[in-house]
């Protein structure tokens, strides 16, 4: 059974509320492990999120200890250098979570007014806390990018309806994208980490080469005084695919 939330939920925006519309940077929410020192200048606000016998608890962050939200930090900052970067840790000793914490940093992060959530994550059942938390974080004008698997059985978030299901996809170079359109993901993109290597590679770092260009276009529109809904970034990624259709065997590497 999940753990309920014992703190109250932070104060979301309006429904319907454009969340990027406050201040001048375009802010990425990142629900991971947490990021190194070296991005302390990037980050705007960070906590972390704690599973304890009364329930989720927020507390101050704690230090990166798994390295896996480091790497996902680097490339949305480096796809998209003006964003700023929320995080919200629910990895703490190792690369396991709960619905109940992966939910907290959700609506702490749209409090936060973050554009658009980063999930590199997958939990195999769709537990209720995390769809309702997801749900209204797309009320509040919130994009989400959830981590999906190439091939097998959905996880979650990214199974829930209107959540971008994004993955890795080798044929794409570091700024490519490919328009998927399988039962298993909608889009993909470079499936390694800035330092090219294969350890840490797949859908999760995929997925934040995905925000990262997302939150890199939403700046784009920002700058030009127009404003981007869920469809225009859709079509945007469509118009912007590399290649369309599902990876084939022996498609060359990007």
């Amino acid at each position: 059974m999940e753990a309920m939330r014992s703190e109250p939920r932070p104060q979301l925006p309006e429904e319907g509320e454009n969340a990027a519309a406050g201040g001048a940077a375009v802010r990425v929410g990142l629900v991971d492990s947490g990021h190194a020192p070296a991005l302390a200048a990037r980050v705007a606000s960070a906590a972390a999120f704690v599973l304890g016998e009364d329930g989720v608890r927020r507390e101050d962050a704690g230090p990166e200890r798994l390295g896996h939200g480091s790497r996902l930090a680097e490339i949305i900052a480096a796809c998209a250098p003006r964003a700023q970067l929320c995080v919200a840790q629910v990895f703490h000793a190792r690369l396991a979570t709960t619905a109940a914490q992966v939910a907290a940093a959700i609506d702490w992060l749209v409090a936060q007014r973050v554009a658009l959530i980063n999930l590199s994550l997958g939990l195999r059942a769709p537990r209720p806390v995390l769809a309702e938390a997801c749900a209204r974080a797309r009320a509040a004008g919130v994009l989400l990018c959830a981590a999906a698997p190439a091939r097998g059985e959905p996880v979650y978030p990214a199974a829930f309806p209107g959540v971008l299901r994004m993955t890795g996809d080798a044929r794409c170079a570091r700024m490519e994208i490919s328009a998927l359109g399988t039962r298993y993901a909608d889009f993909g993109a470079h499936v390694r980490p800035l330092d090219g290597s294969l350890a840490g590679s797949g859908a999760s770092v995929g997925c934040a080469h995905l925000s990262g260009h997302i939150a890199r276009y939403l700046d784009d529109c920002r700058a030009a005084g127009a404003a981007a809904s869920e469809e225009a970034v859709w079509q945007w990624l469509q118009a912007q695919a590399r290649y369309r259709g599902p990876e084939r065997r022996g498609s060359p590497p990007g």
